[in-house]
């Protein structure tokens, strides 16, 4: 039913609850998982190119991102995911939902498990949803986790 199982993770709890639910269906199911994290490499531009420390400022969210699939990783080992993938991606000022649901289709997902982290008003308008974004046009189901109220 669902052989491969794509799973977004940001090292939040909500993430770690989606791994939790993932972890579930892929021992009920005997299912592949793959991890994946996407550093957003935002371009700030007010007019004015900023160089100095960006390097260094780009090179810490690669070793954050780098850290939180390690420890996904380690984490679903200890939920009984055997052998998980993970994949770390860099993506310049797009949306991580484009990435998740590009790479749904590349591994050929046939579900994909995520948290949400719940945001409404203004904060949701600002900031946007990417599990929204995935939801509208991903090619597979999506089971959404909502954050821990």
């Amino acid at each position: 039913m669902y052989d491969k199982i794509l799973v977004p993770v940001d090292g939040s709890a909500t993430s770690t609850r989606g791994l939790d639910e993932a972890a579930r269906l892929a021992q009920a199911l005997h299912s592949k998982v793959k991890l994946i994290h996407i550093v957003n490499e935002l371009i700030i531009d007010g007019g004015q190119t900023v160089t100095w420390g960006y390097d260094k400022l780009i090179e810490g969210l690669r070793e954050g991102g780098k850290k939180i699939l390690d420890d996904a990783v380690a984490y679903a080992k200890t939920q009984g995911i055997k052998d998980p993938e993970s994949q770390l991606f860099e993506v310049i000022g797009g949306r991580a939902a484009h990435v998740i649901v590009d790479e749904a289709r590349r591994w050929n997902a046939d579900l994909i498990v995520m948290g949400t982290h719940g945001r409404r008003g203004i904060s949701r308008l600002a900031m946007g949803s990417d599990a929204e974004l995935v939801l509208r046009h991903t090619p597979v189901p999506v089971l959404v986790i909502a954050p821990d109220r």
